[in-house]
């Protein structure tokens, strides 16, 4: 597994987020994270990156105003929609500090969770922690939507975690930043907990707080949402089945820098 740094009095940290038609959200969402981060005494050298996402309404000028009076707020985007995986994908990319919380723009995950991380990671519990809401502020067709599909994520890799599905992550940065992430949609999150899994992690689960989105609206539909997470849960089941009669190689570990690449792990 990639080394993970030693007990450090402060974190290097980098916050990795999408963005897709957050005009109503987005400046709130960057000031409260600059916020924490500038006055939290365990981190130090901070950054936020966040990709946009091809939105059609003010959000892509918001940030690039932002950015000139926020050195340490970093843009980057695509001309038009991609998808939250891709551009989740391309902002984990764009990160370059020793670790990467995952957020989203709509205000529905404050960054304050992270108060009950920080110890955990300077204390070099593990490389990959996650998020469990212990109230999730979305409507019961979702929650049921994700209890269901976090349940089968749970049986095809034979774990047992609470939330599979939630998207607030605090992951070491070689490890995120070498995850092949294939997702177009909205189901990256699962797939991140799902990859890590794969090469051989364990996930360090943290209950947080989950609140109602800032403005705006979701930008994807229920019954297509639905039908890509139903979709995408059997696409895994179906890679971890060809992964167990070797069709597919299992993924090797990211190595440490400087070391040799690491043997393909049993698939669990």
């Amino acid at each position: 597994m990639p080394e993970v740094p030693a007990v450090s009095r402060t974190v290097a940290l980098s916050v990795a987020a999408p963005a897709f038609n957050e005009a109503e959200n987005i400046a709130a969402a960057v000031g409260e994270w600059r916020k924490y981060l500038e006055g939290h005494p365990a981190i130090g050298e901070w950054e936020i990156v966040v990709c946009d996402d091809g939105s059609t309404d003010a959000t892509r000028e918001i940030l690039e105003e932002l950015s000139q009076e926020c050195p340490g707020l970093v843009v980057v985007g695509f001309e038009r929609n991609r998808g939250a995986g891709a551009a989740i994908a391309a902002a984990i990319a764009a990160t370059r500090l020793d670790w990467v919380v995952l957020l989203d723009s709509d205000g529905q995950f404050p960054i304050a969770n992270l108060d009950g991380f920080l110890d955990r990671i300077r204390g070099g519990e593990g490389p990959a922690f996650s998020g469990a809401r212990i109230r999730k502020a979305d409507g019961l067709p979702y929650r049921w939507g994700s209890a269901l599909s976090g349940a089968v994520g749970n049986l095809l890799h034979r774990t047992r975690y609470r939330d599979f599905n939630s998207i607030f992550k605090v992951v070491y940065g070689p490890l995120f930043r070498a995850l092949p992430l294939e997702s177009g949609g909205m189901n990256c999150s699962t797939e991140i907990t799902a990859r890590v899994v794969e090469v051989g992690h364990d996930w360090i689960e943290i209950p947080i707080e989950h609140r109602e989105r800032g403005g705006g609206s979701r930008g994807w539909r229920f019954l297509r949402g639905a039908r890509d997470r139903a979709l995408f849960v059997g696409y895994l089941g179906y890679r971890r089945w060809l992964l167990r009669l070797g069709v597919l190689r299992s993924p090797a570990p990211p190595a440490a820098s400087g070391e040799p690449a690491r043997p393909p792990l049993e698939v669990r």
